[in-house]
């Protein structure tokens, strides 16, 4: 029952996104304020960004189910006040609340299990985990424009209130864990720091290329200002009683490897599920409505070998194989997809998604299984967080660079293939949705094919030789016995948490 409603929570804060991409349209048909309809998904997501190790270490300090019972209820609200917005500006701030919320939804949902389950025993969970994943991503955008279309846009938001309503019921009637009161207070100073450093991250991946030039001195400003505020972070987390990110966590090679590794598995994932749908719209002449289906091949290979990966790690407790498969065939696949043309038919390009998704399925959780296993119990929530955040911030990456790669690429080609034309086309934007796709002329169209074509060579070409990192990193994983199954000694100290063995609850 309790893993009903982390389950639950975990889908709430996936699916969100997915639904509202697609209500995006009518929303900005009825309120207006077109100019600022990315604020709508840049704000959830700045919001989520900083909050994620907040709540990690919120839930360390003053106990898992408090925090995680409060991350849904500020979920609910800014899911119900959303739905009543009058306006674009009132929108965005109800989405930002909306975000806090989710933060502490996913951090939330790691870290109990991460209490309740030793991590020997963690692997058969996997696959629940990665399902839920793989139905988020499907089923977003299928039920998102079912909504729209029969219920109204409003109801994107307000079909999470019954399903928050029970996943809080469930978590507050059968989940029992320790209560805990830290005497320490909470590093006002390190939240700060760490916030404003999240926040201008996100801001430089996300208006870079598109609000305002790479070049601009507004970019410049916010590369200035986050990178002052993440090393006065670093700097105060050594002398702060509580820091919110115990430095401590990084001397565990496996941890800072799988920090990494994460933010690579986020760069790359992030970056398919945006190009692969666009590719097979534009190119492949397939239907917008069904974009989530699209992404099956990938997503079901995903789930398969994450259900594989995690039994065999629970039945012989050993990992180390899946990290280094699974960069393997990242590697494999994104280079495959890179050769996709004009040519190129939906059952080839399934294949190849579907080899990039076993190399992610390798990935995905054990990244979060290797990450807890190698921190005290202590530090479960700020492990859970980081690892959350790097991934999170790896996405963010993901999309700026390869989003600016792809649309250079395609306005290079057009320009090349359309003359005037086709640079006056894609001057805008280089991505263009079905019904302008249409009104172009033959020769047009068929010189943006072969652009976007040009541009996603170019993005997955770029995401394979970024998942190199994932192989040399995985090379370097030391294998620690997993907590909760046979232990050896080991003289790696910093792996070993000193941590006892953890009794399933």
């Amino acid at each position: 029952m309790v893993l009903l409603a982390l389950m639950i929570a975990m889908m709430l804060a996936m699916l969100d996104n997915m639904i509202v991409g697609t209500a995006m349209p009518t929303i900005v048909g009825e309120l207006g304020g077109l100019e600022h309809l990315s604020w709508v998904v840049t704000g959830y997501t700045l919001a989520t960004a900083a909050a994620t190790p907040i709540w990690g270490k919120l839930g360390d300090m003053y106990g898992r189910k408090a925090t995680f019972l409060t991350s849904i209820v500020i979920f609910l609200i800014g899911s119900a006040l959303s739905g009543m917005a009058q306006n674009m500006g009132q929108l965005i701030g109800f989405r930002a609340v909306q975000g806090l919320g989710a933060g502490g939804l996913m951090v939330g949902v790691m870290a109990i299990i991460g209490d309740l389950i030793p991590p020997r025993e963690r692997g058969k969970y996997q696959g629940m985990m990665a399902g839920v994943m793989a139905l988020a991503m499907i089923g977003g955008p299928l039920v998102g424009g079912t909504i729209t279309d029969n219920w109204g846009w409003r109801w994107s938001f307000y079909i999470n209130l019954p399903l928050g309503a029970v996943a809080l019921a469930l978590v507050s009637a059968v989940l029992h864990l320790p209560k805990k009161r830290s005497k320490a207070g909470i590093d006002y100073l390190g939240v700060v720091l760490l916030t404003v450093g999240i926040t201008s991250i996100v801001l430089v991946t996300t208006w870079g290329g598109t609000e305002y030039a790479w070049t601009s001195a507004r970019i410049m400003e916010l590369i200035g200002i986050g990178v002052a505020s993440l090393i006065g972070f670093v700097f105060w987390q050594t002398k702060a009683a509580e820091p919110v990110v115990p430095l401590h966590i990084f001397r565990s090679r496996n941890f800072t490897l799988m920090s990494l590794i994460g933010f690579i598995t986020g760069f790359v994932m992030f970056g398919a599920t945006l190009f692969l749908p666009l590719y097979q719209q534009s190119v492949q002449g397939a239907s917008a409505t069904n974009s989530g289906l699209l992404l099956l091949p990938m997503l079901g290979a995903m789930l398969v070998t994450s259900m594989i990966a995690g039994r065999v790690t629970t039945n012989s407790g050993r990992y180390k194989v899946f990290p280094i498969v699974g960069g393997v065939l990242m590697i494999v696949g994104l280079y495959l997809l890179s050769l996709m043309d004009t040519g190129t038919t939906r059952l080839t390009s399934g294949l190849y998604m579907a080899v990039l998704g076993a190399g992610m399925g390798c990935l995905m959780q054990i990244t979060m299984l290797v990450a807890q296993n190698s921190v005290e119990m202590k530090d479960m929530g700020v492990a859970s967080s980081s690892t959350t955040l790097f991934r999170t911030l790896g996405s963010s990456f993901g999309v700026a660079i390869m989003g600016a790669l792809f649309n250079h690429r395609v306005q290079d080609v057009m320009a090349e293939r359309a003359g005037a034309l086709g640079k006056g086309i894609t001057e805008k934007s280089a991505q263009l949705d079905a019904a302008s796709l249409a009104k172009l002329p033959a020769a047009a169209r068929e010189a943006y094919q072969h652009a976007v074509s040009a541009g996603t060579h170019s993005a997955f070409l770029l995401g394979a030789v970024i998942a190199v990192v994932v192989l040399i990193a995985s090379l370097f994983v030391k294998e620690v016995p997993l907590k909760g199954g046979p232990q050896k000694p080991s003289s790696d100290s910093a792996d070993a948490a000193p941590a006892p063995v953890i009794e399933a609850v």
